[in-house]
């Protein structure tokens, strides 16, 4: 009697959520497009659709990091992030780089930075009119009395409270993140950039030694 053969277990294959290549294409096809409208004069072309998926996943993947998921105007800074990746779009240069995908994360990530720092602004400037406010002489006029005029001090001065702890909150994230170090997936970006570099160094560096050889040959 012969026993069935065991099966290989299968190998999962990491999928990337872009794939790098097909988006340098689409992005290197869309400059093409684009000065050739230049060229004849011509409404600048829409940015593919492909291409702009891709920029919404790249938002959407960074804004569930550990660093960002927890605020509260996370869509805002999708949006944000977005809408700076449609700007500079045309800035991307497949000649200096062949990682597009590095190059709009990087985009993204400071779009992140620079909403949460407006957002931090606004509540700090919303805390700081409320703490200036005499809440007891507002709420309490002239035969106000009761329940509802006590809950409604006792629920603003717990927003004076909030915004007090708020500021202090900033102050120390601000002073923490001067000692941090940057995201990984930023420091694998540049250790990428880094790494492109030399190797396009390389054959510069090769030549130059062969013309020192040929010339003590001579």
């Amino acid at each position: 009697m012969t026993t069935p053969l065991s099966k290989r277990p299968e190998i999962k294959t990491k999928h990337h959520y872009i794939d790098n290549k097909e988006f340098l294409k689409a992005i290197t096809d869309y400059r093409k497009s684009v000065r050739r409208a230049v060229r004849l004069k011509e409404e600048k072309p829409r940015v593919p659709e492909y291409i702009g998926e891709c920029f919404i996943k790249i938002a959407n993947q960074l804004a569930f990091k550990s660093n960002f998921i927890n605020y509260s105007y996370r869509e805002e800074m999708i949006s944000d992030a977005i809408e700076n990746c449609l700007t500079y779009v045309d800035n991307f240069d497949p000649k200096k780089s062949k990682n597009p995908f590095a190059y709009f994360t990087q985009i993204t990530y400071y779009a992140f930075v620079r909403r949460i720092q407006k957002e931090k602004r606004i509540l700090h400037t919303k805390y700081k009119y409320i703490e200036s406010l005499n809440i007891d002489d507002i709420i309490r006029q002239a035969g106000d009395e009761g329940d509802y005029a006590n809950s409604f001090v006792d629920f603003l001065k717990k927003q004076a409270d909030t915004a007090q702890q708020e500021i202090r909150d900033s102050k120390r994230d601000k002073e923490a993140s001067k000692l941090k170090r940057r995201p990984k997936y930023l420091q694998a970006i540049e250790d990428a950039k880094v790494a492109e570099s030399e190797e396009k160094a390389k054959p510069k560096t090769k030549a130059k030694a062969k013309k020192t050889r040929s010339k003590k040959s001579t």
